[in-house]
């Protein structure tokens, strides 16, 4: 194989049908530079690798790739022109050993430890900084599930068995999920909306502390340390970590040293502006002995190396999330990654034997054949108490989550669940049996500005869309102190969070560019608007230090008791002793306004009325889990409105595992 810079040029042709990107193609050009001689083979490998990446794949596959090269890297060949492209079919008909060949006495790939940019680690073919941060979890993990403890205290047991003495499931996974955890450094507790993660967490918690009190080389209190991917998800962390401490019943003295606020992973390891690194690393690690990350399935692999690196080796990991979930933005689904073979049950005779021992709870159901020593530290909850037995929600979020779309089909399309059929008239159920754009569009647009005087079903903020929000702006206090437009600001912020309108792309009419324009327009009888204007929601779309806001934060913006346009964030996470920040627009360069979101966006939210909405055709992020995902975001009301057949049962039938 000879060397061949043409594919810089050829690359073009990929960019022009979408398979690939300008990015993938600068790659190319450094490589190009490093190493002139560089082969055609892996000028494209490198393509191929850097294009992954934007999928979320941190690592191209070659033998998957040599197999199916659409469905590896998840491009879409739509007619005759491109199924016969050149390089297409050349590609196309590489084996594993002629890609392996092409990568090898190459200084720009390594078997492993070096300076190269490329990693070939069997038959993945990684950039050298994901290969880095995939070792360093990888490791990092394998050394914290060695067990720490083989006996627990016979006191101890018993409070085991009293907090969680009112539990009627069986087995109590719960408790399993507690006492599997006190046995080892990392622990996985996993499960859907409701199934009780914060409520086992706290009990956790609390064990933890008075198993330290018992120990005679451990007088100190436990520094605990509860973090969240991003500040919506540390607020609501801390909002459930509060509701559940009112229920614990523990002493006082236990109850005191329990966490009650979530700060975002960012601040936790102490983000540096403008670089990719954190103040807090193995050579300055947190002063930690428990650490609990929330909404881990967020969580790409650069932030979990960064985590694990920044550990000491004494501290504890505990990580809390829905596996089926979406997983993070950025490259790399790790918490999807350890919860695999988790379904099956797959415990060890050591691991039963503990659970029955400290749990008192003999497991029935076991499939050894798929045992792994990451299983053996990871728990699924599988009870739900969120959504009651008629919940549409539940049912509907079970059936799309099992990939049953025949009855997920049912569910939406009876009227049995109220939570599921708003009371729109025949618009609403022509588009159930027969979507099209037009009647989507009409349906959207009743859910986003509804009649003010139509409450369905006798719930006050179902079907009242934005409209509820800006009613609350209008009642703006009389009195012209601050402490007044605090309380009114918090209540426009909580008012906006009972409705959302949801999608799966970024551009397109039923992307979020779309969507904002129309819904923008709706509200504001299309009158033409400033930039800025009272009333506007926006999202951060970059982090910014400075101002500590955070890729996903949500502002409001409404003129304060100076009459001065701000835009109003909650703080979160309580550490500037104010619960609320005004900002000026101007200070605001990275924001969108953010009436209809991603879904990816979403997680770690929780609205009463969730709106999902879906394009025209088929697209490769429309997955199973994305649907979940939405679904799981309502807490009171879901509607789904498609805009063309056999998309929803489609996207269900698809999932993020090529």
């Amino acid at each position: 194989m000879t060397s061949n810079l043409n594919v810089n040029e050829e690359i073009k042709q990929w960019i022009k049908y979408g398979w690939l990107s300008h990015t993938d193609r600068a790659f190319v050009n450094f490589l190009i530079e490093m190493e002139p001689a560089a082969n055609d083979l892996l000028l494209w490998a490198s393509a191929l690798v850097s294009h992954q990446l934007s999928q979320g794949e941190v690592f191209l596959d070659l033998a998957k790739l040599s197999r199916n090269l659409e469905l590896t890297l998840g491009i879409s060949v739509q007619n005759s022109e491109q199924k016969l492209e050149k390089n297409f079919v050349k590609i196309s008909s590489y084996t594993l050993n002629d890609w392996k060949n092409g990568l090898v006495n190459s200084t720009l790939v390594t078997a492993g430890e070096g300076e190269s940019p490329m990693v070939l680690d069997g038959d993945r073919l990684y950039l050298r900084r994901y290969w880095f941060c995939q070792q360093l979890v990888s490791q990092s993990i394998k050394k914290r599930l060695k067990p720490i403890r083989f006996e627990l205290p016979e006191a101890l047991k018993n409070q085991v068995q009293q907090l969680f003495m009112d539990n009627r499931e069986s087995p109590d996974w719960q408790k399993i999920a507690c006492v599997i955890a006190l046995r080892a450094q990392f622990s996985i507790i996993t499960g859907g909306p409701g199934t009780g993660k914060t409520t086992t967490l706290i009990k956790l918690l609390a064990i933890f502390i008075q198993l330290a009190k018992e120990d005679d080389f451990n007088k100190r209190k436990l520094n605990i340390l509860l973090a969240a991917p991003t500040g919506k998800a540390a607020a609501r962390v801390s909002d459930s970590i509060n509701s559940a401490l009112t229920k614990l019943r523990v002493a006082e003295e236990i109850k005191n040293n329990l966490p009650n606020k979530a700060i975002t992973l960012h601040r936790l390891l102490g983000s540096q502006p403008s670089t990719r690194y954190y103040r807090h690393n193995h050579k300055n690690p947190l002063l930690a002995d428990i650490v609990i990350v929330d909404e881990a399935s967020m969580i790409d692999l650069e932030m979990m190396a960064a985590l694990l690196d920044a550990l000491p080796q004494t501290s504890i990991l505990i990580l809390l999330g829905d596996k089926d979930q979406l997983a993070s933005v950025e490259a790399g689904s790790v918490f999807g990654d350890l919860c695999k073979g988790a379904q099956d049950m797959a415990y060890e005779e050591e691991t039963q034997a503990w659970i029955m021992a400290y749990a008192d709870e003999k497991l029935s159901v076991i499939n050894k054949a798929s045992s792994n020593i990451i299983n053996q530290q990871t728990v699924i909850l599988r009870d739900s108490h969120r959504f009651a037995s008629d919940s549409g929600i539940g049912q509907l979020a079970r059936a799309v989550n099992e990939g049953d779309y025949e009855r997920a089909q049912i569910i939406l399309h009876t009227d049995n669940y109220s939570d599921l059929s708003p009371n729109l008239g025949s618009n609403f159920q022509d588009l159930r049996s027969n979507p099209t754009p037009d009647l989507a569009n009409s349906v959207l647009k009743q859910l986003v500005k509804p009649n003010n005087s139509y409450k369905p079903n006798g719930q006050d903020n179902f079907c009242q869309g934005y409209e509820y929000y800006r009613q609350i702006i209008k009642k703006k206090p009389q009195v012209t102190d601050s402490c007044s437009y605090d309380q009114w600001a918090q209540k426009v912020l909580t008012a906006f969070d009972t409705f959302q309108v949801l999608c799966a792309l970024r551009q397109g009419p039923w992307g979020v560019e779309g969507l904002n324009q129309r819904i923008e327009k709706w509200l504001n009888d299309k009158q033409i608007l400033p930039l800025w204007y009272e009333g506007r929601p926006v999202m951060i779309s970059s982090n910014d230090y400075t101002l500590g806001l955070m890729n996903g934060d949500i502002g409001i913006t409404l003129r304060d008791h100076n009459n001065n346009l701000r835009v109003v964030f909650g703080t979160n996470e309580g550490e500037t002793g104010e619960s609320l920040r005004w900002i000026s627009p101007l200070r605001l360069p990275h924001v969108e306004t953010a009436y209809a979101m991603t879904v990816h966006k979403s997680q770690g939210s929780e609205f009463s009325h969730v709106v999902l909405v879906l394009p025209e055709v088929q697209s490769r992020v429309l997955t199973r889990e994305l649907i979940y995902t939405g679904i799981t975001r309502a807490k009171e009301n879901f509607t789904l409105v498609e805009t063309g057949p056999k998309i929803f049962i489609q996207a269900i039938k698809t999932t993020c595992c090529f």
